[in-house]
């Protein structure tokens, strides 16, 4: 599931959760922070323009990234410069010129649409998919009631898809509820002031006379939003927690709602590859295009962001809905961007549960053996990966959900801020000892959105294309390293940290080191890694 705001926090108020993430207290951060040095600029970026420093004058090729994702907006002016272009499609013809099985797959393909035009917008989350399977077979079951090996498997996952339902469903609908009564009283007062939610200060807040307590409310409330931001901003995160909330329970928590019809395909056969439409950019691409910009932004061209990568070439896969993706696509999304020539497969998206393990780990396979590395987000649920699942993921597992081997063309990437301190961990990210490989910024990052637009993100969502722009830059420059050898460039030349940061583990908050949950122990550095790469190539001659 794609997404950078969770919203699931408590205000001390104990009524609403708090709006995004308040991570850093920075009201601004530089531009382009991410790409930034720390003994330069003080802030915990990976060094992208100290790297570009040593690559001035070096020959470099362009090299693919797919972002698999919600969508793309092909049109931006930060990124129409960047997109790989299908050389052998010829654009609106209706013909598949090429004979990949695409129909005018000029920029990328869109698996979650259908033949007539139309998209998948929203959809369930995994677990209610998985509920509405089950339920009709388990709902009546005791525990004492026999059942087969496999039954009683499928069983005791049912009860526990039960109990993270039940408990999602209560969140929801609690959000639903009292963030609508809280729009409802700020649109009370900003219709009372009498102007544009970008229009209002502080000092309009102070000098309003509110009327009962829950008005009251809304107004500290929002003072207290605007010491680290605009009201515009607020009053556009209470819109956006209200969407997100009432999305959950009408659709993605909403067993009657299933809307694969609309792409037309046979779901339950995954080895079906051909479906879906051309259009890349779908009903909602601002995840997709935010993503897409980080990792390429087009440089130094005086409009917007500058991307981490140079010498990119942006190929749009959508298969995220608002909701959890589903396997099949997934697997058919991987398979698309290596089959036409993608190097690194960027995939900001992860669920809690699977449907069809072995179709992704099967295309996981493929990539690997076509050298093609994979970049995939952490997750933002504070949790350990190492305990709790987030698919998909580098280990492969046989039918009873055993480790049976791991990919090496796989990187996990978990989020950090701007700050050397204890803050330094991003208060949403994962991470994992064993499953989270890195961490790379995350935190109040800004970057493209539809309309030839900017805005700030953050989740691990924006952590992973900053490691796939690197990765991407490490390929253009440096080709005849293969993809595990890039892997091993940006773990070895990760930055660490003599500093412990907050993680939540059991309730509790604790202090760890970084590599007390990564593999690295690191956040990622485009300066080391080119100083890395040029030693590796060096020795392999």
């Amino acid at each position: 599931m794609i997404g950078t705001n969770k919203f699931l926090c408590y205000l001390a108020l104990g009524i609403l959760p708090t709006l995004g993430f308040s991570q850093d207290k920075t009201a601004t951060p530089p531009a382009n922070w991410y790409n930034l040095d720390f003994q330069k600029d003080g802030v915990m970026g990976i060094s992208t323009e100290k790297a570009q420093e040593l690559l001035k004058g070096k020959k470099a090729t362009p090299v693919v990234v797919a972002v698999l994702d919600g969508g793309v907006d092909i049109q931006h002016e930060d990124l129409k410069d960047v997109l790989w272009t299908n050389p052998k499609e010829i654009p609106g013809n209706g013909k598949d010129d090429d004979g990949n099985g695409y129909i005018d797959d000029v920029h990328g393909w869109n698996f979650i649409g259908g033949k007539d035009g139309l998209n998948v917008n929203q959809d369930n989350l995994e677990v209610t998919r998985l509920i509405r399977i089950y339920e009709p077979k388990y709902i009546s079951v005791l525990p004492s009631t026999p059942l087969s090996e496999k039954e009683r498997r499928e069983f005791v996952a049912y009860q526990k898809m039960i109990t993270d339902y039940t408990s999602k469903m209560e969140e929801a609908s609690f959000g639903k509820l009292n963030y609508g009564r809280l729009k409802n009283e700020v649109d009370a007062v900003v219709k009372k002031i009498g102007k544009a939610p970008k229009d209002i200060t502080k000092a309009d807040l102070e000098a309003f006379q509110a009327e009962g307590d829950q008005q009251k409310m809304a107004i500290r409330i929002a003072k207290k939003e605007l010491d680290n931001g605009s009201f515009e901003k607020f009053y556009t995160d209470i819109e956006d927690a209200v969407k997100y909330f009432t999305d959950q329970v009408d659709s993605h928590l909403n067993k009657e709602f299933d809307p694969r019809d609309v792409v037309g395909d046979d779901y339950e056969d995954a080895s079906q590859r051909n479906y879906g439409n051309p259009d890349v950019k779908g009903p909602d691409a601002e995840h997709g295009t935010h993503v897409a910009g980080i990792i390429g932004a087009k440089r130094n061209n005086n409009k917007g962001v500058n991307g981490v990568a140079d010498h990119v070439q942006i190929m749009a896969v959508r298969l995220v809905p608002n909701g959890d993706e589903r396997d099949k696509d997934v697997a058919n999304g991987i398979r698309y961007a290596v089959d036409n020539g993608a190097r690194v497969i960027n995939m900001s998206f992860g669920k809690g549960y699977a449907y069809n393990k072995k179709a992704v780990d099967e295309a996981i396979k493929y990539a690997e053996s076509k050298d093609v590395l994979l970049v995939h987000a952490a997750g933002n649920d504070a949790q350990d990966n190492d305990i709790e699942k987030n698919y998909p993921t580098k280990y492969f597992t046989d039918s009873v959900d055993a480790v049976v081997g791991e990919a090496k063309n796989w990187i996990t990437v978990g989020a950090t801020g701007l700050k050397q301190d204890a803050d330094l961990l991003a208060n949403f990210s994962n991470y994992g000892y064993r499953s989270v490989d890195v961490f790379a910024p995350g935190v109040k990052i800004n970057s493209t959105i539809p309309e030839s637009k900017y805005k700030e993100n953050q989740g691990t969502s924006m952590a992973a294309p900053v490691v796939a722009g690197l990765a991407a830059m490490i390929r253009a420059y440096y080709p005849s390293l293969t993809a595990e050898q890039v892997k091993e460039v940006i773990m070895k030349s990760v930055t660490k940290v003599d500093q412990k940061v907050k993680i939540k583990k059991d309730g509790n908050t604790k202090r760890v080191y970084l590599d007390e949950i990564s593999v690295s122990g690191g956040i990622v550095n485009a300066y080391n890694a080119i100083v890395e790469a040029n030693k590796l190539v060096s020795e392999k001659k």
